[in-house]
């Protein structure tokens, strides 16, 4: 693949469920540093065998991780984790079973995303020159709906511009996190 996957969007809540069970969460993460084998997966994460073997069993079924037979000797499997640029409906398009889900696995990664920054700030003088790579905004601005709409597609199109499927030279994984939402207390100004 030369380029990001293209976008899907998935409207079934046991999709969401499966990828945010909290072990195969743990799974992807270990599994976007290289393939691994269950047995691998399992030292590395503290589980038995038996249950990295079970989800990444799982998460083959929703199509998120792949075998990698030509890593394999004898019986052991390797995965790893596959490409996907997964986007969720609307929140005012999902019924009350995917909301729920939805809900509860953006206020888990919004945990975990805090979570990260605060190891990257507690190891930044650790990091050499990547430690002064916080890149960080804050503003604000007025937009109307469609307005917003533009913003996040030319985000994604700047994210996906900048998309590589292997490292190259230098280069180190970085946590990109983009997030935007109407002040709550605000109101909608009236135009002229």
């Amino acid at each position: 693949m030369t380029g990001p996957p293209p976008p899907e969007e998935i409207a079934d809540a046991a999709v969401l469920k499966a990828v945010m069970h909290p072990l195969r969460r743990r799974i992807m993460e270990a599994l976007g540093r290289g393939p691994a084998t269950a047995t691998k997966l399992a030292k590395e994460l503290g589980e038995s065998s038996g249950a990295t073997s079970y989800h990444l069993r799982e998460l083959a079924k929703y199509d998120f991780v792949d075998e990698a037979p030509e890593l394999a000797h004898g019986k052991e499997r390797w995965w790893r984790a596959r490409p996907r640029d997964i986007r969720w409906p609307r929140h005012s398009e999902q019924n009350d079973e995917m909301r729920a889900v939805f809900d509860e696995a953006q206020r888990a990664a919004f945990t975990e995303d805090l979570e990260q920054l605060a190891r990257f700030l507690e190891r930044r003088g650790e990091l050499g020159e990547w430690g002064d790579a916080l890149v960080f905004s804050r503003g604000s601005v007025y937009l109307n709906l469609e307005e917003l709409k533009e913003f996040f597609d030319e985000y994604l199109d700047l994210l996906r511009r900048y998309w590589r499927p292997e490292p190259g030279p230098d280069a180190r994984k970085v946590l990109v996190r983009w997030t935007a939402f109407p002040d709550a207390d605000g109101e909608v100004r009236e135009g002229k």
